[in-house]
């Protein structure tokens, strides 16, 4: 399981160190692609395996089409460099937004790789609503 929150810079070319608390989980070779929220995601192998054996069960309308089109074409296999980073290509790095300053969170299958200043904004927007989210998604008396 993935989590917590690391800062880390990305460099001209690309290359982004990814925390080695969780390099191992990864394993050698792993799967980067466009996410939610203008994020990207990284999933290890076997996770990625799941993903696509859930949208094989899909209808094939046109949401599940444009939704597979959308996170498949920008799937990329990765693996680490002598030094822990990873080169992410220059159309996910346009996605996301990019530049020097970034934040590799955990989120539980999987890491999102976000520009430091949409991680800001995102937390600043959706700080207040975490009660009431957390409300609604989990209908038993969980305490936080």
């Amino acid at each position: 399981m993935f989590m917590g929150e690391y800062h880390h810079n990305i460099d001209e070319k690309g290359r982004l160190t990814i925390p080695s608390k969780v390099r191992y989980e990864l394993g050698e070779n792993f799967i980067v692609t466009r996410g939610l929220d203008n994020c990207l995601f990284i999933y290890p192998k076997d996770e990625w395996t799941n993903i696509i054996n859930k949208y094989k069960e899909l209808p094939n309308t046109k949401d599940a089409r444009n939704f597979m089109r959308f996170f498949l074409s920008g799937a990329t296999t990765c693996e680490f460099d002598k030094q822990g980073r990873i080169n992410i290509p220059t159309p996910l790095i346009n996605y996301a937004d990019l530049t020097k300053e970034c934040v590799v969170i955990g989120v539980n299958d999987r890491l999102e790789v976000w520009s430091k200043e949409r991680w800001e904004s995102f937390i600043d927007e959706n700080e207040d609503n975490l009660s009431d989210i957390a409300d609604k998604l989990f209908a038993t008396n969980l305490n936080f």
